[in-house]
């Protein structure tokens, strides 16, 4: 908890409260206190925490939170939707592909490193697609 709120603070600090705190419509000391750990009474809430992120974009108290918990924080582009039936398409062809590669690979019951490689680009572009797929949804 304590590399959090230090991830917090040092955030608030390094991004110029001054003028993090106007974008938050808050006092800049207000701010502050509420992030600075080594305050007893310190109490920085998740909407101010929302906050600070989407003014900084500085993603390290969402690094260490994820730390903490044992995992990594990797960030990822969106894909742009496409219109639903052409992502729809693209899933099934990929997929289909994802099949055939590995369909033959087991033709022989010995799958080589090249093979496996294959299969892994292939899935790869399997799960892209499925994400083209999910935000073609969401933009329908």
């Amino acid at each position: 908890m304590e590399d959090f709120l230090r991830a917090c603070h040092t955030t608030i600090k390094d991004s110029g409260a001054e003028e993090l705190a106007g974008k938050m419509c808050m006092a800049h000391v207000s701010l502050l206190q509420r992030s600075n750990p080594d305050n007893a009474a310190h109490h920085l809430t998740i909407e101010h925490l929302f906050g600070v992120l989407l003014h900084t974009q500085d993603m390290r108290p969402l690094v260490a939170l994820a730390d903490q918990f044992g995992f990594d924080l990797v960030a990822r582009e969106k894909p742009k939707a496409k219109p639903l039936m052409t992502a729809l398409g693209l899933l099934s062809a990929e997929c289909g592909d994802v099949g055939r590669l590995i369909f033959d690979a087991t033709a022989d019951n010995h799958i080589s490193q090249h093979e496996k490689a294959q299969g892994d680009k292939a899935i790869l572009e399997a799960i892209d697609a499925l994400q083209v797929l999910r935000e073609s949804l969401k933009a329908a």
